[in-house]
């Protein structure tokens, strides 16, 4: 091997080297297919299964996650740990975080809920990270956190390693899920009404105070453009393919579709748009049986127990009663007497 060749196979090993280490994604085995890896459709109401296609089989969710950040922080609140109006001070290590973001930086400071706008709309990692960290003070106890919970509500195929849903750096793992998986943790996340107000959002801005505010617009194309739709998430990076969460409502049905793993954007909202359709059209055509409510046992009283009714008596007039008993005792002496001749006559006749 000539000192060209050999020089221009170090610089080559050099740059794969190099590529590695900025690279989050090198080495990440692709899985998205044509025209999905997993697909499902639920009645969100009931959780039951309209249409599944190899909704069992595992990809990466990519910023899907960013649900499950919201399901917990809104019990947050629910609970009382956290507040829509608590101010996050924005750290070092949020400010240097990478993919989609509105570019927060260090020592800025934000209400919890314009941050939680900026998750959901823009997908923003720092805006993820910051939520992490304030809420439980680091994004490793925010993460046990994401999972307690997916094994909770019965995630049985989901594991998450990072708040953000970026493809792993270094020895790192990707966060890895189901369409079953996340059609789970939409109906969860539903059962906060409030959730819809943020993935919802279209056009919202960002930094109200700056001279030009940041403009976040959602990269869900299918609450634009699916009557009905009003969230919930989208995800993508190379290895994961394009994925989506999304949810409609239409007379007072409202349906769950995921489709994971697509090819492109295009074709993940093609079927996302046919799978919405057919679950709306199949809730409505064949409704759930309404429930029936289970009859409340009557308490018993507490009266002592009713006395059972006394035995009646048939009053007899005193006169008659005497003429009864002597006519008796006439009957009885009568009877005596004839037995007594009877015998009498017997003894003689021997």
């Amino acid at each position: 091997m000539g000192k060209s060749a050999f020089a221009f196979c170090v610089t080559t090993l050099a740059v794969c080297i190099v590529m590695a280490s900025i690279s989050p994604a090198f080495g990440l085995k692709k899985v998205s297919k044509s025209p999905y890896i997993g697909a499902i459709v639920v009645d969100a109401d009931t959780g039951r299964v309209i249409f599944e296609d190899h909704a069992d089989v595992m990809g990466y969710p990519a910023s899907m996650i960013k649900l499950m950040n919201l399901l917990i922080i809104l019990d947050g609140i629910r609970a009382n740990h956290i507040s829509l109006d608590d101010t996050v001070t924005v750290s070092a290590r949020v400010s240097r975080m990478g993919g989609s973001q509105v570019y927060l930086k260090e020592k800025e400071v934000f209400p919890v809920e314009e941050l939680i706008y900026a998750m959901m709309v823009q997908s923003a990692n720092d805006a993820a990270l910051a939520l992490a960290t304030y809420y439980t003070g680091s994004m490793e106890v925010f993460v046990d956190l994401m999972n307690k919970k997916a094994e909770e509500i019965g995630m049985e195929n989901t594991k998450f390693y990072s708040v953000h849903g970026l493809p792993p750096s270094g020895k790192n793992k990707p966060d890895v899920t189901t369409a079953r998986d996340m059609a789970m943790l939409s109906r969860e996340l539903l059962k906060y009404p409030e959730a819809l107000k943020y993935t919802s959002t279209k056009v919202r801005k960002f930094r109200l105070d700056a001279p030009e505010p940041f403009i976040m617009r959602t990269h869900n194309h299918l609450v634009r453009d699916f009557e009905g739709c009003d969230g919930l998430k989208t995800g993508y990076f190379y290895a994961a393919g394009f994925s989506i969460a999304a949810t409609a409502q239409k007379n007072d049905v409202r349906a769950i579709a995921v489709v994971l793993g697509s090819p492109s954007s295009k074709e993940r909202n093609k079927h996302a748009r046919l799978l919405l359709s057919k679950g709306l059209m199949e809730i409505l055509l064949n409704p759930p049986p309404p429930a029936v409510a289970e009859e409340e046992p009557v308490p018993a009283e507490d009266d002592p127990k009713t006395p059972e009714p006394e035995a009646e008596y048939v009053r007899i007039p005193k006169t008659l009663f005497n003429v009864v008993v002597s006519v008796n005792i006439a009957i009885v002496v009568i009877l005596f007497g004839a037995l007594y001749f009877q015998r009498s006559k017997e003894t003689k006749l021997r």
